[in-house]
């Protein structure tokens, strides 16, 4: 039992009370999710020893939890390659691809573009197919000039198509006209030409010699129509004998006999166009072996037409005209027959020709002396000085046929050259006096 001195003496002390305030609110950021409750067997964080908390702060904001939030109750846990986030320490880190290699350009392509360029068409088109079937497979460039060989190369096979066909069909128009006489409309065959025909010719076939080519058949035109050639006359290569004498000596020997036959045509040799020469078709080795032996005489030019004809009208010719042109056919063909080289180069050649210049100009001054020419006043007195220039002229060509050394024979052919040039200026007053063409007119003007 107590006393009252032993229950004032366990009594407490009286203490003055003293209400604490709680401090203003500090602001706080928006807070994260609340992490899940820690499981009742984990541990409760003890500070250590000397630890001391400030009762006055604000609660520190919780941590950020590593990882994705766990699933809900309801949900299973998500597993795979879904459940591993890209922060996650995982055996497959995220990155970025390797940068792809740089594309390489096709070698076809190339090689198609270069054989396209140099015309090797079927190389182009094989290089070209090949390069655009690769190209996209192996992630490649070129296929620009894959496409350029391509086209180059079906454009040359066309082209080459074309040629090839229309080749063949010269080669076949050729065969089927070989004999003259199933030539296209308004053509015929060289055998069946007459003289005065004018014609143009369809392209040469090559021969075997190549200075001469195979024709078979002509267009013939009116005289009035542009044209290349005029039949002047007709020959014979009867005396050749049995054999072939192949085409060069036959082409010769058909040269030869024409000249005659175009000067009788064509009497007055200046009205004949420049650039219309002598010409001929003489047999092939297949006409001849069938017996033909005619050579058809012509005056042609290749490369331009001409209208009207080169026929000199003997019947529409005065006496004295006739007369001068006859007198000066000998000498105007010797000239023609000069050598082609110079006299130094063939002297004998030069020698044989001075002779026949020299006779060609005897001749000449024969007949230009006949009697019973009615000669005009103005045409006989050039005519005696040509005549006196011409016979000079002959015995200076004697002089060089007779010469000994090449030195006498280039001085004395140019000497003959120079009186020749002498005559040729007479030719002209006395044609004038005659009423002849002078060569200053145009001679594509008659019919």
């Amino acid at each position: 039992m107590s006393t009252p001195e032993s229950d004032a003496a366990a009594a407490p002390e009286p203490v003055e009370r003293v209400e604490l305030t709680k401090p203003a609110a500090v602001p706080v950021p928006e807070p994260t999710p609340e992490p899940a409750p820690v499981s009742a067997a984990e541990p409760a964080y003890v500070p250590g020893p000397g630890h001391v908390s400030d009762p006055w702060a604000a609660p520190a904001a919780p941590a950020a939890p590593v990882g994705p939030p766990p699933p809900a109750p309801d949900q299973p846990r998500a597993t795979g390659w879904a459940a591993v986030v890209p922060g996650a320490q995982s055996g497959f880190q995220p990155g970025f691809a390797y940068p792809a290699a740089p594309a390489t350009t096709n070698g076809f392509s190339v090689a198609a573009l270069i054989t396209g360029l140099l015309c090797l068409w079927p190389l182009a088109l094989a290089f070209s197919i090949v390069a655009l079937v690769q190209i996209p497979r192996r992630n490649e460039k070129g296929r620009g000039m894959a496409v350029t060989g391509l086209v180059t190369g079906v454009l040359g096979v066309i082209v080459t198509l074309i040629a090839f066909i229309g080749l063949a069909a010269i080669g076949l128009e050729e065969r089927k006209y070989a004999d003259g006489r199933l030539g296209p409309k308004g053509s015929v065959s060289i055998e069946d030409l007459v003289t005065g025909d004018c014609f143009n010719q369809p392209p040469f076939s090559p021969g075997r010699d190549a200075d001469s080519a195979s024709v078979y058949w002509v267009h013939v035109v009116p005289c009035t129509s542009p044209h290349h050639g005029e039949v002047a006359g007709f020959t014979s290569l009867a005396g050749s004998g049995g054999d072939y004498p192949g085409q060069r000596e036959a082409g010769e020997k058909a040269s030869r006999l024409c000249t005659p036959v175009r000067d009788d045509y064509a009497l007055d040799s200046w009205l004949v166009p420049e650039g219309m020469g002598g010409s001929y078709y003489y047999p092939s080795i297949a006409g001849w072996a069938s017996g033909d032996r005619r050579v058809t005489c012509t005056f042609q030019d290749d490369t331009r037409m001409h209208t009207g004809s080169v026929r000199t009208d003997r019947t529409k010719l005065t006496q004295a005209q006739r007369t001068y042109l006859d007198a000066v056919q000998a000498y105007n063909g010797a000239l023609g027959a000069q050598p082609e080289g110079e006299v130094d180069e063939d002297p004998a050649e030069y020698r044989t020709w001075a002779k026949t210049m020299a006779t060609a100009c005897r001749k000449e001054v024969t007949d230009l002396s006949a009697n019973g020419v009615d000669w005009p006043a103005g045409a006989r007195t050039k005519l005696i000085e040509l005549g006196t220039v011409k016979l000079e002229a002959a015995n200076t060509w004697d002089a060089a046929a007779k010469s000994a050394d090449e030195q006498t024979l280039v001085r004395e052919v140019r000497k003959a050259q120079a009186l020749s040039a002498r005559s040729s200026a007479l030719a002209v007053e006395i044609r004038r006096e005659l009423g002849l063409s002078t060569g200053e007119q145009a001679s594509d003007i008659r019919v």
